[in-house]
């Protein structure tokens, strides 16, 4: 067979893989195990492989809230049981309060027929029995793997890895993380803005127990919340203007305690002790699209959002849950998973949801950044307000579960 005719059969096989997921966090893994599940052929593509989780480490101080929505994804995928088991903190209420106005909601599990409003887990926990469960589930897990360049052809997407190595799939999922190289080379932008601060983070104690609740303070200069350990102390994630973070990260142990105690209200008493702080820059990103050719992109390559409302996790994993779905229904019906009118169905539902939520957080955090008195009153009887309207109080609560 001549040379030309050996590249026309070969282009006429289909790929070695359905889906190459190009990123292992908590995002990437998710994705590549649901569609292992879903019975798609996957691969995914790490650069290095996380650290095993170990429960007589401390806690990690990177940590997540959990919405019900991605607990049942989670539960789907058969890695939440081990999760539960190993260390989680429930949660069954929220306090959410004005330091200025002294205007205060609250959000109650019982009162909307649910045990929980959601949990707080250990990124690496989460990451680590994801990726436990890579291998049984027939994902190929490729580590470390880096992809240098890239090729969408008529039935597949080549990809170069830097090893040498050649992969072909179907299609790419760029689960690359906020600065994604793959987005990059895929030459799509983003748009957002650097909001010129950081999350302090920490474990901290108490004199009062945290309640099962999750308790946030917005403070002229970003919100602050303590979210509730297994352990029975609670996570701080506490906003700042740069240099504001810079001077709390150079404080002493009793001077952080006094200020942190202050800047709480002492809403849990006095805060007695503290793990090291650490703290990371705070930006809204999200891409102009979400697709490319035999290309969509998931998680933090597509959509980075303010903390306070503490969903960026939730966002990736309910991308995971709409990929899956989309992939399956164009399967059933026939269709090539990669092709754009495929992936467009992913892409324009995403992103408009994402654009919505991102946009809503931004604009909570820009109203509780006016300081003006006029404003801080009208603030305040907006949130009384709200906090009175149970109807509308329980649709938020139900969107940011992902009910």
């Amino acid at each position: 067979m001549s040379a030309p005719a050996q590249e026309q059969a070969s282009r006429r096989r289909p790929p070695a893989l359905d889906v190459a997921v190009v990123g292992g966090g908590m995002a990437g893994a998710a994705t590549a195990l649901a569609l292992a599940h879903a019975g798609f052929g996957t691969a995914l593509l790490e650069a290095h492989a996380p650290k095993p989780w170990d429960a007589q480490a401390e806690v990690d101080l990177r940590v997540v809230g959990l919405a019900p929505s991605s607990v049942a994804l989670l539960d789907d995928l058969g890695v939440w049981t081990s999760i539960r088991a190993a260390r989680v903190g429930p949660y069954a209420h929220m306090h959410v309060w004005d330091a200025e106005s002294g205007a205060a909601i609250d959000f109650n599990a019982a009162s909307e027929g649910r045990d929980r409003l959601g949990y707080i887990v250990e990124n690496s926990l989460i990451q680590s029995a994801l990726w436990r469960a890579l291998e049984p589930a027939g994902v190929r897990v490729l580590c470390p793997a880096e992809v240098s360049a890239f090729e969408a052809r008529e039935d597949r997407i080549q990809l170069q890895l830097s090893t040498g190595e050649t992969l072909a799939a179907a299609l790419l999922v760029a689960a690359d993380g906020a600065s994604s190289p793959l987005r990059q080379q895929a030459g799509i932008g983003t748009r957002g803005r650097d909001y010129a601060q950081r999350a302090v983070v920490a474990h901290v104690s108490t004199e009062r127990a945290h309640q099962d609740t999750a308790w946030q303070r917005f403070l002229p200069g970003g919100p602050l919340a303590l979210l509730p350990l297994a352990d029975g102390r609670s996570s701080i994630v506490w906003s700042l203007p740069e240099v504001e973070a810079q001077r709390v990260l150079a404080l002493d142990e009793p001077a952080f305690l006094d200020e942190l105690g202050v800047a709480s209200d002492f809403r849990l008493g006095r805060v007695v002790a503290s793990t090291p702080r650490a703290a990371f820059p705070l930006k809204l990103q999200l891409a102009e699209r979400y697709q490319a050719d035999r290309m969509v992109l998931l998680g933090d390559a597509a959509h980075t959002v303010h903390p306070l409302a503490g969903q960026g996790v939730n966002l990736g994993l309910r991308d995971v849950v709409e990929l899956r779905n989309v992939l399956s229904e164009a399967r059933a019906a026939g269709r090539d998973i990669g092709a754009a009118h495929v992936l467009r169905r992913y892409a324009r539902r995403r992103r408009s949801a994402d654009t919505l939520d991102a946009m809503s957080f931004d604009a909570l955090a820009r109203i509780y950044a006016l300081q003006s008195p006029a404003l801080v009153g009208l603030r305040g009887v907006g949130v009384r307000l709200l906090d009175r309207l149970a109807p509308l109080k329980r649709r938020l609560s139900e969107h940011a579960a992902g009910l």
